[in-house]
């Protein structure tokens, strides 16, 4: 019979299971430099890349945060990597918008970071369970196989045959469900230990010199006359050469003009009770990391030590408790895995992603100003390597300026950063994907 109780298991705790194995900590604040070259707000993955990639040319940077450092996205996300497979998710029109010529560009250059960020694993010995994985997404609805097509397509011509379209009777090959059209499958795609990799990225930056400070937020900054920076902190005053803003979906008002061009979303994320390698194979046969095509999408994934499955998507489009949102997970986790109804949860927790009104990543400067943000929930590849591109910007060392620094970073009319329309635009993808023939199994118990 199968068990319809509450799907949570004993001591279950509303908070990321990836901080049982490293927890952001706020220790001892090292006291706070007057003056700094570089002063780094966010002590996330692209800020703490910003520091790392300064401090091995020689310029020490300071990160604050205003909760630990790693508290954020940067330790909650699902721990998923890719290089330009990410660069389409979100849209499918990149090459009529911006130009196939351009779109090649940003490809090769999200390739790239892809093999870049293997090195700098590599380079660092970061402690963070990468492994290179592969990709699969499930097709929701016929029409968006053809949208795969495109993405594969795009993909391939920037490296060679790193993409490839699986038929509707194979799909039980990558996942057991039949719930899914067809699929794609990206080769340069992995997966890591978030946790791991935001407090491994960040030992590297101290031993290159930088110093982070958590639980140090900053209350406002001045521009001075010779272009050098005045931050309040509510530590105190710092002067710094440089300014770098990396806060993302927990960026606030001390920085409107950010603020204003992202949208902070909740992602809500499960870890089930440890199920065996073996069950766990079962539903995941390749041990890939999984997402789908849905306007209300799925992602989901082995735990690193394969005895777990933890599944994301957007369990609600209003701020929810966790609980709930946890049985909204679970809910959709055995819909579209029918073995694993009956397991149990150990966790549930959110975490803001943020995204941009044209949907892409952005790096750049304003008013003397760097930033790095918008990663539109695919962070992990994109924010370290743009915490590289910022501080070549920051050294000006860099001969050739990335595709991405060149795409302006838009906003709305009116808007100033509180994403009122959310729930609106959560029933209109909940809606589309019906339309789409999307809908929950109704199973009688």
């Amino acid at each position: 019979m199968t068990d319809t109780s509450e799907p949570f298991a004993p001591g279950f705790i509303e908070h990321p299971y990836w901080w049982d194995a490293a927890p952001p900590t706020i220790d001892d604040a090292p006291p706070l430099p007057e003056t700094v070259e570089v002063a780094i707000i966010g002590g996330g993955i692209a800020g703490l890349a910003t520091a790392l990639e300064l401090g091995r040319n020689g310029v020490k940077a300071l990160v604050l945060d205003r909760e630990a450092i790693g508290w954020g996205a940067s330790s909650r996300n699902g721990g998923a990597l890719a290089g330009a497979g990410s660069l389409g998710k979100t849209r499918s029109d990149l090459a009529e918008v911006l130009g196939a010529k351009f779109v090649a560009e940003l490809s090769e250059e999200s390739e790239a970071a892809f093999e870049s960020f293997e090195a700098l694993v590599a380079r660092e010995g970061l402690d963070c369970d990468f492994v290179r994985c592969g990709r699969f997404v499930g097709a929701h609805a016929p029409k968006a196989m053809e949208a795969l097509k495109r993405r594969a397509e795009m993909i391939n011509a920037a490296d060679g045959e790193q993409a490839f379209m699986i038929p509707k009777n194979r799909v039980g090959e990558e996942i057991s469900t039949d719930r899914f059209c067809g699929g794609m499958v990206l080769h340069r795609a992995g997966s890591l230990h978030p946790a791991r990799y935001v407090r491994s990225l960040g030992q590297a930056a101290e031993r290159q010199g930088a110093t982070l400070a958590g639980g140090t937020e900053m209350l406002g900054y001045r521009r001075e006359a010779d272009g050098s920076f005045v931050l309040q902190t509510s530590r105190g005053v710092i002067k710094a050469r440089h300014l770098m803003i990396a806060t993302n979906g927990y960026t606030g008002k001390a920085t409107p003009w950010h603020r204003r061009r992202l949208v902070p979303v909740a992602s809500y994320m499960i870890a089930t009770e440890e199920l065996g390698e073996e069950r766990v194979r079962r539903a995941l046969p390749k041990l890939r990391v999984y997402g789908d095509t849905k306007k209300v999408l799925y992602y989901f994934r082995p735990s690193p030590d394969y005895r777990r499955i933890l599944f994301g998507g957007r369990a609600s489009f209003v701020d929810a408790d966790t609980k709930r949102s946890g049985a909204t997970l679970h809910r959709f986790m055995t819909d579209l895995i029918p073995d694993l109804e009956g397991t149990k949860i150990t966790h549930s927790w959110k975490g803001n992603v943020a995204f941009a009104f044209d949907m892409m990543p952005h790096v750049g400067i304003e008013e003397g100003v760097h930033y790095a943000m918008a990663c539109n929930g695919s962070g992990v590849t994109t924010m370290t390597h743009f915490g590289t591109v910022a501080a070549q910007q920051i050294l000006g060392g860099s001969n050739k300026v990335s595709a991405f620094a060149r795409i302006p970073f838009p906003t709305k009319p009116l808007y100033n950063g509180n994403p009122w329309f959310m729930p609106f635009i959560g029933m209109a993808y909940q809606l589309r994907d019906r339309l789409d023939g999307w809908r929950l199994r109704d199973r009688k118990h």
